[in-house]
């Protein structure tokens, strides 16, 4: 959905629908969408300066990093965002250092497919895990712990350190 800069009228314009991705439209490889994503946006104008403020809404099953399970992952975030034209992209130097967050548009024209898509992705985890209490899997027999202890022994040893611990023994 483009917005063209110069037919925003003077109250500026509320968008509120659903957008559709696809899977592969996300920075996530293993996000899957349970859901249509839906977006509320108000866009102003001031001057050559464009604000959208917003929130977007859905639903993703991610794959845990530590059990492998699917999990759902719940989106509902705002965002609060400054549009300068992009011919203003070119005094980057010269603009002070809170400028540095606003992004551009080109052509007089915003598409507010893109703006819902980056949001999306910068809510997505660095590591996506069904709980912080995950125990993940066992690695020795690969049994969800979850489920229960496995009973395999693990040693922690980190192999770096085995001069380390071969000396600590020698002394005493």
């Amino acid at each position: 959905m483009l917005i063209n800069v110069d037919k925003l009228p003077r109250e500026g314009l509320k968008v509120s629908r659903d957008f559709e991705f696809s899977s592969l439209d996300l920075v996530e490889e293993n996000a899957v969408f349970l859901q249509p994503v839906w977006a509320e946006m108000s866009i102003n104008r001031i001057g050559d300066e464009i604000r959208i403020k917003g929130k977007v809404k859905t639903c993703f099953s991610f794959v845990c990093s530590r059990c492998l399970m699917p999990f759902k992952f719940p989106v509902d975030s705002s965002f609060d965002l400054i549009y300068l034209p992009e011919e203003l992209d070119i005094l980057k130097e010269e603009l002070g250092t809170e400028d540095l967050n606003n992004y551009f548009y080109r052509d007089q024209q915003i598409d507010l497919r893109e703006v819902v898509l980056e949001q999306l992705n910068l809510t997505f985890p660095v590591k996506p895990l069904c709980s912080e209490k995950c125990q993940g899997i066992c690695p020795v027999c690969g049994k969800n712990q979850k489920d229960g202890k496995c009973g395999c022994v693990v040693e922690d040893s980190d192999p770096r350190l085995q001069k380390l611990k071969s000396f600590i023994k020698d002394r005493r």
